[in-house]
């Protein structure tokens, strides 16, 4: 099985090849700001000439957005925009123009109604402080030196890495993997270079290959499993956030930049800078970190796993969690599983965000109509059963995967839930049509219909993403 797959690796540049990397990110900053100039001159014109009433097969011609375009018109440019060029790789320039050339392709189908997802702005010019120095290679030679310890990229020459990359190099030597491109980065403080990798992948299976485990994610617990595991959530930006608010008071008593007045920063808020940059950066790497032991273990050991299809942004709305919220970092969790089973054999199967796990008693299939966040315990008044929020949900997400016989039909639509609460199917199709639950409180009747019919609309809730 091939697949694309990144290796990630620190960098220990000397002082002339970071100045030569910053260089290059420079040059890739130089021509995406050109080019974008150029373009938002062309059609400023456009427009200008339309006021004035001139005929659209008389306007200026204009800009072509495409990656070809961009470089053709920047080759002609360069000799008197950057005479310094020949002293960069090509692949610097061309970093910034295909960056251009996919932010404006992005805002030109996010205004069209072609991307889907939140609206899309026009792209912006890149400063030379705020900006994430990057430059991609995508030609020339990039390879793993026998050493394991150094890498050679165009123009560059051999840097030495931080950590060995002996797993890379292996897959090389064995023909198992391709290298496409490599990115260099600096990332909180610390250089890296990302191998974009065409991997030949060995077939494998889960561990337990007929295992079903249902997962729900939450701040309490970062994720709550239907075999009754509970994974703690270690809330790493809670644990800095003392020595944070040390870095960024400090921060704040030095001399730092003014845009109103062009004062420079000094060089001792240059450095609480990057002590607070660090400091987050040991954070991310953390969450990071302890994300992928609990997909892998996953991935691995169950042959299919059931997540809720959760809206983190609109969660992100509510100021009280939304910083426990995004130190827990859920959708990363689905992200990294959706991918992970597909490399391991497994099925991930995703419920709509509809599907009322949290409401739905695990023992008899009633759905309570209403459930406050504060309600922790669940209390099924038909069978009695008392069970923890989040075991009942993650029980529901297990049994929600086990109803359905999806051995080759293919993805279930997720869409078509509704955001009314409805009965559960297991439950629907014991009780008669359009009744009640007699003397059951909590509940939500039938408005009518045949059994059958609310146990299509409960098969409506799912989407299996296949290996």
């Amino acid at each position: 099985m091939k697949t694309i797959q990144a290796y990630r690796f620190a960098l220990d540049l000397t002082p002339g090849q970071e100045r030569d990397v910053l260089a290059h990110a420079g040059a890739a900053r130089v021509a995406h700001n050109w080019a974008l100039a150029w373009v938002k001159a062309v059609m400023d014109q456009r427009a200008a000439e339309r006021t004035y009433g001139v005929p659209d097969d008389r306007l200026t011609p204009a800009a072509s957005w495409s990656l070809p375009a961009l470089r053709k018109a920047w080759n002609a440019a360069k000799p008197v925009v950057a005479p310094w060029w020949a002293q960069c790789s090509k692949e610097a320039f061309n970093t910034g123009l295909d960056a251009l050339a996919r932010a404006l392709k992005n805002w030109s189908d996010s205004r069209s109604g072609k991307r889907a997802g939140r609206r899309v702005g026009f792209p912006r010019f890149k400063s030379r402080r705020r900006t994430i120095p990057s430059v991609r290679f995508t030609t020339g030679a990039i390879r793993v030196e026998p050493d394991r310890m150094h890498v050679v990229l165009p123009r560059l020459g051999r840097l030495k890495l931080h950590e060995s990359a002996r797993k890379l190099a292996r897959r090389l030597d064995n023909d198992t993997a391709r290298i496409l491109s490599a990115t260099v980065r600096r990332d909180g403080g610390r250089w890296h270079v990302a191998f974009c990798v065409e991997v030949e992948r060995a077939e494998r299976t889960p561990a337990r290959t007929d295992s079903v485990v249902g997962v729900d994610v939450g701040i309490k617990y970062l994720a709550v499993l239907s075999t009754g595991e509970l994974v703690d959530n270690p809330r790493h930006l809670v644990a800095a956030q003392q020595r944070m608010r040390q870095l960024g008071r400090a921060l704040s008593r030095k001399s730092g930049p003014d845009r109103r007045t062009g004062r420079r920063p000094s060089n001792r808020w240059q450095r609480a800078a990057n002590r607070l940059g660090r400091m987050h950066a040991r954070v991310a790497n953390l969450r990071r970190d302890g994300l992928h032991k609990l997909t892998t273990r996953l991935a691995r050991e169950h042959g299919t796993i059931v997540v809720e299809d959760l809206n983190v942004t609109g969660m992100l709305a509510n100021r009280r969690l939304a910083r426990h919220i995004a130190d827990a970092g859920l959708a990363e969790i689905r992200r990294q599983l959706a991918y992970k089973t597909s490399w391991n054999g497994g099925r991930l199967v995703v419920a709509d965000r509809w599907y009322p796990s949290s409401k739905t008693c695990s023992g008899c299939g009633t759905v309570k109509a209403k459930l406050a966040l504060s309600e922790r315990e669940y209390h099924c008044e038909a069978c009695g059963l008392d069970i923890d929020r989040d075991r009942n949900a993650a029980a529901n997400l297990a049994a929600l995967a086990a109803e359905y016989d999806t051995a080759g039909s293919g993805p279930v639509a997720a869409r078509g839930a509704i955001r009314k609460t409805q009965l559960a199917g297991r439950e629907a199709s014991k009780r008669e049509p359009g009744t009640a639950s007699a003397g059951r409180t909590g509940t939500v009747p039938l408005q009518g219909g045949t059994a059958d019919r609310v146990l299509a609309k409960a098969h409506e809730k799912v989407t299996v993403v296949w290996s």
